[in-house]
């Protein structure tokens, strides 16, 4: 089900209103209404940028909840507990943007051999994640374009962000989901569409 923009905002309002409760030392709520409109489970990720430079990202690749209480978890998560950066602060919230990415459910890729899997990524429409006994690594589909990488090149970084080598993904042991994300973002005051 694709989200409308109207939607989107109503969802990034409660990532906003999930991370300013946290400042007013509250436990945030989702009010009835939205948690209804938003009972569907989706997998979602929510991308916090100051000044463009992105200070959280943090989600959940599986659908385990309605959406809006993934996105008001995920967006307090990313505003402070994502351990790559530091904590979001009050005077921040002034130039905080919000990125909301709603992701299909995680497909494993499949191949009969490893060196097919750069063919089956499409980029700026699959995001990867790379699973095993050690580790899990996820990049969602907008990193491929930001960093202009290759298919090759994204497998090998979602290697890395499990931790792993990065060519762990020439391997059968390994398991390859890829994924698709309608993705949302704030701009100049609005909601927009986000294309990649």
């Amino acid at each position: 089900m694709k989200l409308t923009v109207k939607q989107a905002e109503k969802l990034i309002n409660v990532a906003r209103e999930s991370i300013s409760a946290f400042f007013e030392d509250k436990e945030y709520e989702v009010s009835e209404s939205v948690k209804k409109e938003f009972s569907m489970e989706r997998g979602v990720f929510v991308s916090l940028y100051v000044k463009e430079q992105l200070i959280g990202c943090i989600g959940f690749p599986e659908p385990i909840m309605g959406l809006a209480e993934s996105v008001a978890k995920a967006a307090k998560s990313a505003a402070f507990e994502d351990v790559r950066f530091p904590p979001l602060k009050r005077e921040q919230m002034k130039d905080l943007r919000v990125e909301l990415s709603v992701l299909t459910e995680p497909e494993v890729i499949k191949v009969k051999n490893p060196s097919e899997y750069p063919s089956k990524v499409k980029i700026g429409v699959d995001g990867l994640i790379i699973r095993d006994d050690f580790g899990a690594g996820l990049l969602l589909p907008q990193v491929a374009t930001e960093w202009n990488w290759d298919a090759k090149e994204f497998l090998d970084n979602t290697c890395k962000k499990a931790g792993l080598s990065p060519d762990c993904w020439n391997n059968m042991k390994r398991n390859v989901y890829k994924f698709q994300a309608q993705i949302f973002t704030e701009q100049n005051g609005k909601i927009i569409e986000k294309k990649i």
